[in-house]
């Protein structure tokens, strides 16, 4: 049983970035000689003795298919699967499991929606994105407007790296259809002001998604609050196993839209003659889902919920803080993407290097980050650069790591110099 686990017992445990680091066994290891320093949470993030036990117990103790057998371990695996979907449900405040859909990530998420709603959509019909999209929130939207004879519109951004709030007002309009913006940049950090936009976006009868992505984990999101039709998530991202995602959305929406897939499970009855559906959220569902990855991004909400969150966020403030504190002791170093309002994100270029060299160099170190454009080519192309090495933060992450990476680039530079 870990440090916190056994804390949980007598309510949230105060932070303490030692006991938490313990809960994460892969952190305790040499990479090329040195002690890891895992900056590449932006990318995939850790996961927690809680999960990995949770998904071990899945396995050695209730293994069956979920929904469909008559027997005790259907019984458990059924009890257990549900059981994560009401987790999920409650981490986003939805109102109902039924506006929980299992997906393998926020890429397939995106893609229900955007086909789902394509039926919606004709020609000269607007979507507004941001300049500041991962491609999963572009791609899909292109090929429906492809289909469809709809326009994909990006919000521009400004230098900062913040929405450029009169390019949103000037494209809104009379032929907007979709709104998809993420919630979080996963390049430059930025926490986009969503709810307001989402607001002024429903006034005119726009259908809402927001990518969480590089949000839930940081923060919690309250879907009912921000009002949004279309919240979307990736396990992996948020301390959990890869392979298993989630959309929420509106039961109205959701019950209005056609399937994704087509097969078992999310079917009520099969004719030849005709089809119908199953209900929410089966519906969207087809085949085996991803049993043992629900549980385990169960256990990882449990984990985070077991967590001071106020403390959380304060200690990643706080290496953000350092990180820019340091850049200057690095010449040439220049960060993309200065916002106000950013989560522990650092994207940057340091002169006469290229990132790919740069991250190179740091893994020699024991140092992970992750180098290229990230999946964002027309922010790349709105910086004008090729790619960025970017350093990305979670709670388990500690100052003498910012330290590290910072001696580390400073050695790289003088290297090169």
């Amino acid at each position: 049983m870990t440090d916190l686990s056994v804390a949980k017992k007598a309510g949230k445990v105060a932070f303490d970035v030692d006991a938490i680091r313990r809960d994460f066994p892969i952190l305790d290891q040499r990479i090329n000689g040195k002690p890891l320093v895992y900056l590449d949470n932006g990318a995939s993030a850790q996961k927690p003795i809680a999960v990995l036990d949770a998904m071990d117990r899945y396995y050695r103790e209730m293994h069956s298919n979920v929904h469909r057998g008559a027997h005790t371990l259907g019984d458990r695996a059924t009890s257990a699967f549900e059981g994560a979907r009401e987790k999920v449900r409650s981490f986003l405040n939805a109102n109902s499991t039924r506006e929980i859909i299992w997906t393998r990530g926020t890429t397939e998420a995106i893609n229900v929606v955007a086909n789902g709603l394509a039926g919606r959509l004709k020609p000269g019909d607007e979507i507004l994105v941001s300049h500041m999209e991962h491609h999963a929130n572009i791609v899909p939207w292109q090929m429906v407007a492809e289909r469809t004879g709809a326009k994909v519109l990006p919000v521009q951004v400004t230098p900062e790296g913040e929405l450029d709030l009169e390019s949103f007002t000037s494209l809104l309009g009379d032929r907007t259809r979709v709104l998809a913006l993420t919630h979080v940049s996963n390049v430059l950090g930025t926490v986009n002001p969503v709810a307001p936009l989402i607001e002024q976006a429903k006034a005119r009868g726009v259908i809402t998604l927001i990518d969480g992505a590089q949000a839930v984990p940081h923060f919690q999101p309250d879907v009912q609050a921000l009002g949004c039709d279309f919240y979307v998530f990736s396990s992996h991202k948020l301390f959990g196993p890869t392979g298993i995602g989630v959309l929420y959305g509106k039961a109205q929406l959701l019950e209005e839209m056609p399937p994704y897939q087509g097969g078992g499970e999310m079917i009520e009855r099969v004719s030849f003659e005709r089809t119908t559906w199953n209900v929410l959220p089966y519906k969207f569902e087809a085949g085996t889902p991803p049993i043992a990855e629900a549980v385990g991004l169960g256990a990882a909400i449990d984990y985070l919920d077991s967590l001071d969150r106020k403390g959380m966020e304060a200690a990643e403030a706080a290496l953000l803080t350092r990180a820019n504190q340091l850049v200057e002791s690095v010449p040439g170093m220049e960060v993309i993407g200065t916002a106000s309002n950013k989560m522990p994100v650092m994207s940057f270029k340091i002169a006469g290097l290229h990132p790919s060299d740069i991250g190179t160099l740091l893994d020699q170190q024991g140092i992970e980050i992750r180098t290229g454009h990230h999946c964002a080519m027309p922010l790349m192309d709105f910086y004008g650069v090729p790619g960025t090495a970017r350093a990305s933060f979670a709670f388990y992450n500690t100052l003498e790591e910012v330290e590290q990476l910072f001696t580390a680039l400073q050695k790289i530079q003088r290297l090169f110099a």
